[in-house]
């Protein structure tokens, strides 16, 4: 079990009240707390509740009272047309690949296991994303999507969208939004004033 350090609650939030972040920043980062789900414009709401599934196995947010809602942000981002400017070539464009590779996860599991991939338990639901990830998951999808290349695009924005969010990153202590005083102490486990000890050592499971 991977062990990992406690911050107090709130470091995050507080320091974007202070002069140490950048307007721009602050808005940005205001904005990721404030946000409130709304449904899919996108997905449908079948593809949207499938994703809302995957994405709770790759970062499981049980623990949490406030929720990060990656799979919204993602609905957001395909909506609105947006992308990193480059893709693989031997991928289709995002959303193309998203609605084919959902509809491929729900196929791999019905050939795997005879259930909607939302039907099977967490155990069985992590069989196929690992079956996705190392291109051995049944199905004609897989003849016309790269399993390994959609899986990898898959976890990394689910990766970012979750830990560009202040929650996130306030379970980890990183502040370094908090950079208009700049960065004087950066020998080894040297810490600026403003950023936050950890209190205690927890549990916590693997993304």
């Amino acid at each position: 079990m991977l062990m990992h350090d406690q911050y107090p609650d709130g470091t995050v939030r507080a320091l974007l009240a202070t002069d140490q972040v950048t307007e721009a920043t602050r808005l940005a980062l205001t904005e990721r707390l404030t946000i409130s789900p709304q449904p899919p414009q996108f997905f449908t709401a079948s593809e949207f509740s499938l994703l809302q599934a995957i994405c709770d196995r790759l970062i499981p947010q049980d623990e949490r009272t406030e929720r990060i809602d990656i799979a919204g942000r993602i609905d957001e981002r395909l909506i609105l047309n947006k992308s990193d400017g480059w893709r693989y070539d031997v991928m289709p464009a995002d959303g193309d690949a998203y609605k084919l590779g959902l509809a491929g996860v729900d196929e791999a599991a019905r050939l795997l296991f005879l259930q909607t991939f939302q039907q099977l338990s967490d155990e069985l639901k992590d069989e196929v994303l690992k079956a996705i990830q190392h291109q051995e998951a049944p199905g004609e999808t897989w003849q016309k999507l790269p399993a390994n290349r959609f899986f990898e695009e898959l976890l990394t924005e689910v990766a970012n969208t979750y830990y560009c969010h202040p929650l996130a990153q306030e379970e980890i202590g990183y502040v370094g939004m908090a950079d208009v005083p700049t960065w004087q102490r950066i020998g080894l486990n040297q810490l600026e004033d403003r950023e936050p000890k950890s209190t205690e050592r927890g549990a916590g499971g693997m993304v």
